[in-house]
């Protein structure tokens, strides 16, 4: 009778976790989903208003500029490198994506920080990934460092870096610590079923 509802009870732990991690991938797609939106509503806003001025202040500190919008159209990468590479740098960013959302369905489950890390790749990177392919190779940016030289971005391009430097955090920092909790966890079965 203990062995049926140790058994039973187990069955149930699986089940929730199986709802669990159904329930953070569900979430993880509508907030991509939703960034990506955020993303192309901004730039829809930068064609029609910005764009026919130029520049307009943003965030101003007294007489101190921090930063300006600046329509901007972008043919290359960060920085505008391999500019002109329109068909490699989609093919990139597909790739790219691809290996992201794989991790995300894959091992999601294992910290919410890696969730949110691949979130706001896969968020941004659709984002810009949109503007090449239906704006002629172009990705508009509009967001201009006045305190120094720095180069004009977007918000999909912020959610891109955020993620980039989230995921680097989880690599150096967790995923040790998870490795090394999962072997120490391993040695401890190996002994219990010796």
């Amino acid at each position: 009778h203990i062995r049926r509802s140790a058994h039973a009870a187990h069955l149930l732990w699986i089940s929730c976790n199986r709802e669990r991690k159904h329930f953070v991938l569900i979430a993880a797609i509508i907030i991509i989903i939703l960034l990506t939106a955020a993303d192309q509503l901004i730039k829809y806003w930068a064609i029609q208003e910005l764009k026919p001025v130029g520049t307009m202040p943003f965030l101003h500190i007294g007489d101190k500029k921090i930063l300006d919008l600046t329509y901007l159209e972008n043919n290359g990468a960060v920085f505008s490198s391999f500019a002109g590479m329109r068909w490699l740098l989609v093919g990139t960013t597909v790739v790219l994506m691809a290996f992201c959302a794989y991790w995300l369905v894959r091992h999601g489950k294992k910290s919410k920080l890696m969730t949110v890390s691949l979130t706001l790749i896969l968020g941004g990177g659709l984002g810009n990934l949109i503007d090449r392919l239906f704006r002629g190779g172009l990705v508009v940016d509009y967001f201009e460092v006045k305190l120094f030289r720095f180069a004009v971005f977007n918000f999909a391009d912020c959610c891109v870096v955020v993620g980039v430097i989230l995921f680097a955090v989880y690599f150096l920092f967790i995923e040790p610590k998870l490795s090394k909790k999962d072997e120490t966890a391993s040695k401890k079965g190996d002994k219990n079923h010796a």
